[in-house]
């Protein structure tokens, strides 16, 4: 069984810090805004911008970092490392993995 795309005790650690409200106000902040820095991203891989691609994967793996969403963080991570240069099959597994995490934050942010 594959593990869950979010560290629970990450994502309660953070609800215990900034409050359980304010977290569904991130999570719907983040998943609002996902979408777009996937289509950046994808953008700035076709365009070869390699500080653009850079600060949009790092941006993802911050983000993937702050809601405990740690398969995101880190193919996100990779992303960052291999920059623009990176296959198409990186970019659609970030994606895979963005989705993953996007429906488990609603989720976990429901239950608060």
């Amino acid at each position: 069984m594959p593990h869950s795309p979010i560290d629970t005790h990450s994502f309660e650690a953070l609800q215990a810090n900034v409050g359980a409200d304010f977290v569904v106000t991130l999570v719907a902040a983040f998943a609002e805004e996902a979408p777009q820095l996937m289509a950046q991203l994808r953008q700035a891989h076709a365009d070869a911008d390699d500080e653009r691609f850079e600060t949009l994967a790092h941006t993802l793996k911050s983000n993937g970092v702050a809601f405990g969403a740690t398969r995101l963080a880190e193919a996100a991570r990779r992303l960052e490392w291999q920059g623009p240069s990176a296959e198409a099959a990186a970019i659609a597994e970030l994606a895979a993995e963005l989705d993953a995490a996007l429906a488990a934050l609603q989720t976990l942010a429901r239950r608060q």
